[in-house]
């Protein structure tokens, strides 16, 4: 470990019940941030000042012109670039005294054992119901606390999993709040709804709050509780969270367990005999004569002009199915593929003599690796 830089961290040191020890505390730990996006920017940028001694980061992504309303961490120089070896960078200018570690991959029950072990906790900054299930399974298997945080809209969450503080004699984990994800028809992202660009930086920087209060050990953590911050009303409010039975038949209680499980099974979302990949449409495009359509709302964003395609937002299907006629392959596209994988089942019924599909992962993806 290195020595003990006074200068830098003078202003914590100066509070009651930190000091030294403390910070040297900090400069011992080692914080996995799973997500480097609109919470994790945040998160990462006050650890890393506060002298959290190794980061680890784990994200696949690249930077995307519409990632600069929120993931403050990039600026437009960072446009198509890696997002885990750029976080890395900015962070080394902002303090070089610290050890930064880059995972730029996907984390899956194939490598998430072995990445979480290094580190002594977790702040998940993902965006995904698989992947906070997986991150939350991988944890209660090794013991390691779990900072949870999401936001949509103008609403955010933040929480502590998996650790037993002085006031409970219990730990609670992701699946006592969710025991079994929501239907993916029915539920929404910030791609498709859209979030205030502060909202992460206020719940990502309480996840950074409580990972410091973790590994320094003042204050009382959010252990067993989920605080909810509206920021159009101002207003907090916190939800106690009790150990759930039901939650052990449904999780994998075993590496080997966890290793076979399937979670883009358990969270409904593997690929459809209804959806068609950004590369099968791709093809198709080329070699077939295709009806699209574009299902959205008026006024959603982005367009392409890759394809042709067709403007029937889903409030209003059904005036134009009256002399809608083609033997074309029906393709459907919404933002993220939800609503068109929704309305394709529904439309399957309507007109079985058709072929239609849904677009997997919708415009945005397809802009993205267009």
């Amino acid at each position: 470990m290195k020595e003990l830089n006074l200068h830098r961290y003078q202003r914590q040191i100066l509070l009651d019940k930190f000091g030294d020890e403390t910070q040297i505390k900090l400069l011992s730990s080692k914080i996995l941030v799973c997500g480097a996006g609109g919470l994790g920017s945040p998160a990462l940028l006050y650890l890393a000042a506060a002298g959290v001694g190794t980061i680890g980061i784990v994200d696949f992504d690249i930077v995307d012109l519409s990632n600069l309303q929120r993931q403050i961490i990039y600026n437009n120089n960072d446009i198509g670039k890696p997002k885990a070896k750029t976080a890395v960078k900015k962070l080394k200018e902002l303090n070089p005294e610290i050890n930064l570690i880059e995972h730029a991959e996907a984390i899956t029950n194939q490598n998430a054992l072995d990445i979480i072990s290094q580190y002594d906790l977790v702040l998940d900054g993902t965006d995904n119901f698989e992947t906070r299930y997986l991150i939350n399974d991988a944890c209660v298997l090794l013991d390691k606390p779990l900072i949870y945080g999401a936001v949509l809209k103008f609403e955010g969450q933040v929480g502590v999993f998996n650790f037993k503080s002085k006031e409970t004699e219990y730990t609670t984990n992701y699946r006592d709040l969710f025991p079994t994800p929501p239907d993916p028809k029915f539920t929404t992202s910030c791609n498709e709804a859209g979030v205030l660009g502060v909202l992460p930086g206020v719940i990502g920087t309480m996840q950074a709050t409580e990972a410091i209060k973790l590994i320094s050990g003042i204050g009382v953590p959010l252990s067993n509780q989920i605080l909810t911050y509206n920021a159009l009303e101002n207003s907090f409010y916190k939800l106690n969270i009790k150990p759930n039975q039901n939650t052990k038949n449904e999780m994998p209680l075993s590496k080997e367990q966890f290793l076979k499980f399937d979670y883009n099974w358990f969270c409904n979302s593997t690929k459809r005999i209804d959806e068609i990949d950004i590369y099968d449409l791709n093809n198709l495009i080329k070699s077939e004569k295709l009806t699209i359509i574009d299902i959205r709302e008026e006024g959603e964003k982005p367009d392409t002009n890759d394809f042709e395609y067709l403007k029937i937002p889903m409030s209003r299907i059904y005036e134009y199915l009256i002399d809608f006629n083609t033997t074309n392959k029906i393709i459907l596209f919404c933002q993220t593929g939800k609503r068109s994988l929704y309305l394709t089942e529904v439309l399957k019924e309507e007109m079985p003599e058709n072929t239609i599909y849904s677009l997997k992962g919708g415009i945005v993806d397809w802009v993205k690796h267009n």
